[in-house]
């Protein structure tokens, strides 16, 4: 229920704050952050002090607040991505320790690819992708690849409302672009957010086929070795698919047996 002048709700004003604290800061000053989030201060600090209560919110001295242990600790104990990410990650070390470069996983949220791990290592190539991040589907390979091996009425709504900010990317050459990631089962793009990277990815599929994720290498333009990337790439991801089988049918064995 709305309880403000504004109409919004308490877990409206609640989300705004979590929001307001930006990628990479480890603390803000409560002013800051109620400023941020378009709250009044006394109603940031009377949230803040309810949600530091319960140890989603920390507050420090002279007023600073930072992101709490125990949101961290919900967030990752029932994350629909943790069984993912722990079938994904010996396979992408695998693949890490061969090309010494970037290896990153992503799903599929609405028109943006969203990176749930990232390996990488010093001295490898600059690679955008972040965990926990978000790109565009038109600028990563993986947003390409995924939304590739959407279902056709996704795609469509996806291309109906698609509009580049840059406008260097029309629904035509978006949909050729579709269209031949999934023909080949993969995609790439050279030099789009960064001239001297190119980037690959192939989907990760489920018991049931869908492509659920998508496993992506980001390496030098000048390291473009396709016909070597390619079937290690394929090969992880096709293991990733079987390790996500298994995990499904150990939980539903161990529920049957409750």
């Amino acid at each position: 229920m709305a309880n403000s002048e504004s109409g919004d709700s308490v877990v409206d004003r609640v989300v705004r704050l979590l929001e307001a604290i930006p990628e990479g800061s480890d603390a803000l000053q409560l002013s800051e952050l109620a400023a941020r989030a378009g709250l009044p201060l006394s109603t940031a600090h009377r949230l803040i002090r309810q949600l530091a209560g319960h140890g989603l919110l920390e507050l420090g001295a002279g007023g600073s607040v930072r992101l709490g242990l125990r949101l961290w600790e919900l967030v990752n104990r029932n994350s629909p991505t943790l069984a993912l990410r722990q079938a994904a990650m010996p396979f992408m070390e695998d693949i890490q320790q061969v090309l010494n470069q970037n290896v990153n996983l992503a799903v599929l949220d609405g028109a943006e690819a969203l990176f749930v791990e990232r390996l990488s290592r010093r001295g490898s190539v600059a690679n955008r992708a972040k965990v926990a991040g978000r790109m565009p589907v038109h600028l990563s390979s993986a947003g390409l690849v995924l939304m590739a091996h959407q279902p056709p009425a996704r795609q469509a709504a996806y291309l109906r409302d698609f509009a580049d900010p840059a406008g260097k990317v029309g629904v035509a050459g978006l949909r050729s672009l579709l269209a031949q990631a999934a023909a080949q089962g993969y995609a790439e793009l050279s030099g789009v957010v960064d001239p001297d990277t190119w980037g690959i990815a192939v989907p990760v599929r489920d018991a049931r086929k869908r492509a659920v994720a998508a496993l992506g290498v980001v390496v030098p333009v000048r390291e473009m070795r396709l016909q070597a990337l390619l079937p290690a790439l394929q090969t992880a991801a096709r293991g990733i698919g079987r390790r996500l089988g298994e995990t499904r049918a150990s939980s539903i064995h161990s529920t049957e047996q409750v």
